[in-house]
């Protein structure tokens, strides 16, 4: 079994979705403390006439060692509002503004407490969109019991022993220089680190604007054409 584990990213880039779609279960690891201003919580589109913007969702005030799991959403402002407004600058571009803006507003409509929810929710649909399946489990709720960790690299090692059936473990480039692959060639558990070969797709602008949310390749291409792009990655 390809094991993949990443901590859960609101609507995060094509290379995440890429790596999800080519294991056989993957995991969202939600014990980790949270680390402000990255992808949590917030990604990027396009702003109405040039560059990018981002879409967020607001959150509690928490203590620094706060894991993910315990991050509350704070709900006192209309934040699904301003998100959906967000986007309606695509409606006199994007071929598939209508579609989205659907699953986005099927997205959104729950009333969630925590931000773990809400970017679980996120990738279920938005994979389902795309067009596959890969089984999601959340690590706090999997009742996994992994050997002691003392290094942060471990984690992902000691999860693929307690789950016992993993061949590969496949993580994203960022992890190439985080990870001490020696730990898993002696346990028997290759690693690879899968790139996605993002291309370029017409946003109709002048300028191209790279590694955006998987929101704005969804506005513009249709799930076949994404299932291929999902497809074009090496390993490094």
């Amino acid at each position: 079994m390809i094991l993949a584990i990443m901590q859960p990213y609101f609507s995060p880039y094509l290379g995440y979705f890429s790596l999800m779609k080519h294991a056989d279960k993957f995991i969202v690891f939600d014990t980790a403390q949270y680390i402000r201003h990255g992808w949590i919580e917030r990604n990027k589109i396009l702003k109405p006439v040039e560059g990018w913007q981002y879409i967020q969702i607001p959150l509690q005030k928490h203590s620094q060692k706060t894991p993910i799991q315990e991050i509350h959403i704070n709900n006192s402002s209309s934040w699904k509002e301003k998100i959906l407004s967000q986007i309606e600058h695509y409606k006199k571009r994007a071929p598939y503004y209508s579609e989205v803006k659907n699953l986005l507003t099927t997205i959104l409509n729950p009333d969630y407490s925590h931000i773990v929810e809400l970017d679980v929710c996120a990738l279920k649909e938005i994979s389902n969109y795309i067009g596959f399946n890969t089984p999601i489990e959340i690590f706090s709720e999997m009742g996994l019991t992994i050997e002691p960790v003392y290094e942060a690299d471990e984690w992902a090692l000691h999860i693929c022993k307690a789950i016992g059936n993993v061949s590969e473990y496949h993580n994203l480039p960022g992890g190439v220089d985080f990870f001490d692959t020696t730990k898993y060639q002696k346990a028997n558990i290759p690693i690879y680190f899968q790139k996605i070969e993002l291309q370029e797709y017409d946003q109709k602008r002048l300028v191209f604007e790279p590694g955006l949310s998987v929101l704005d390749v969804m506005m513009f291409n249709s799930p076949e054409e994404i299932n291929t792009m999902l497809d074009k990655y090496k390993f490094i």
